[in-house]
């Protein structure tokens, strides 16, 4: 019994060191893609660097209470679509919960980042990487196939792009 105690100690140990290695390959293999792309010009990487964490305080502010218009809203309008629809309202009235709260991990993680980003620091740089992720995997959820790839494609671009400007300052 002792062993098998040992055995899976050992596993969570190595599934920990799995997933950290998986963000860090995920990285690496965006790296060399980026690298492959067209560069920004320095001008607007620059500007993206010293202008982005203000507009994404705006963003945050104007997201926030969206936000909080759009959980009102779905306590107002859920109970309504049950007592309507019940299968409507259960499917997409779940759905529309789980994408509000995957947002709001996404934007705990923007506001996070700030101090950082206005720092140049390559911490915040991975927050914002881990906001992405978070934003990628809500496309997923819902099917939105459109943003998914060419949302996505685009904030990596930009957030690979600017991330040899953050070491700069």
């Amino acid at each position: 019994m002792v062993v098998l105690l040992i055995n899976m100690n050992t596993d969570k140990k190595t599934e920990n060191k799995t997933s950290g290695n998986f963000l860090v390959e995920l990285e690496n293999k965006l790296v060399e893609i980026s690298t492959k792309l067209p560069k920004l010009p320095d001008s607007i990487g620059e500007f993206f660097v010293k202008y982005g964490p203000y507009v994404m305080i705006f963003g945050l502010v104007v997201g926030v209470l969206g936000l909080l218009t759009s959980f009102g809203m779905m306590a107002t309008i859920l109970p309504l679509a049950q007592t309507a629809n019940p299968v409507y309202g259960y499917r997409y009235g779940s759905l529309y919960s789980i994408t509000s709260l995957i947002s709001l991990v996404s934007m705990v993680f923007a506001a996070i980042a700030i101090p950082g980003l206005l720092k140049r620091a390559k911490s915040a740089w991975n927050l914002m990487f881990y906001a992405s992720l978070v934003t990628t995997i809500s496309y997923l959820l819902t099917m939105n196939l459109g943003s998914l790839v060419i949302g996505t494609a685009i904030n990596w671009y930009i957030l690979f792009q600017i991330m040899r400007s953050i070491g700069r300052p």
